[in-house]
């Protein structure tokens, strides 16, 4: 079991800005540390404990650097780093004005649908045989719970993420992942539903066999159609 020396690169922090600055000494710790993809980070009270800050701080930095994909926590397990990061590593905030939810969600909709697209294009093209097996394994547990529960929001997202990871480019999961996590946390009545997006459902298994067959553009047109569900939703339920 791996040791750290905590006290070596991760000291108490000034009362001022604690997220950000839990973020930033959490970066240079990885670096000092040199830690490699894989390698666990310290558990949370271990964290608390060198930088003097509360659980919700710790748990702040820790969604900020999942939402950014160079980060992954494992239920029973702990946090293990995707990839290496470092003082120097470039990270990119979003800034979303929530007061009109509808319009945020379609801009950022907008955005999504062009690198989206993009991905399902490369994913396509860049797949490996591993990387489809992943993909289609997400489908079946997509399909599994849809068709019992008629909904599937956590394993929708890993569908797609899994179709990020399969373009070799880890900006893809990096800003799209980012992009959910920035209004997630907003979705309340209306947008709150079961039967979001439901009618999207048969295209992601049209999407999966487009990257199956490497057909770039048979990939981008079935990723139009999921966003295009999403867009008449969206305007639907904000009605």
């Amino acid at each position: 079991m791996m040791r750290f020396k905590l006290s070596a690169s991760l000291q108490p922090l000034p009362t001022m800005n604690r997220a950000k600055q839990v973020t930033a000494a959490l970066a240079q710790f990885v670096a000092a540390s040199e830690l490699k993809t894989g390698d666990r980070l310290p558990a949370e009270r271990e964290l608390m404990s060198a930088l003097s800050v509360g659980r919700s701080t710790i748990r702040e930095a820790i969604r900020h650097f999942q939402a950014l994909g160079v980060i992954e926590t494992r239920k029973g397990s702990g946090t293990y780093l995707l990839r290496p990061i470092s003082p120097d590593t470039v990270h990119m905030p979003l800034s979303l004005d929530t007061t009109k939810l509808r319009d945020v969600l379609l801009q950022t909709l907008q955005v999504r649908r062009g690198i989206e697209c993009e991905a399902g294009m490369v994913a396509a093209q860049m797949r490996t045989s591993d990387d489809l097996a992943i993909i289609e394994d997400k489908l079946v547990k997509m399909e599994t719970v849809h068709l019992e529960q008629g909904s599937s929001g956590p394993e929708d997202l890993a569908f797609h993420l899994a179709v990020y990871d399969a373009t070799h480019n880890p900006l893809f999961r990096q800003i799209l992942e980012q992009m959910r996590e920035s209004f997630e946390h907003f979705w309340a009545s209306p947008f709150d539903r079961k039967d979001f997006a439901r009618r999207s459902f048969p295209f992601h298994r049209t999407l999966f066999d487009a990257i199956a067959a490497q057909n770039p553009e048979r990939a981008r047109r079935e990723t139009l159609k999921i966003l295009a569900v999403v867009e008449e939703d969206i305007k639907e339920m904000s009605k």
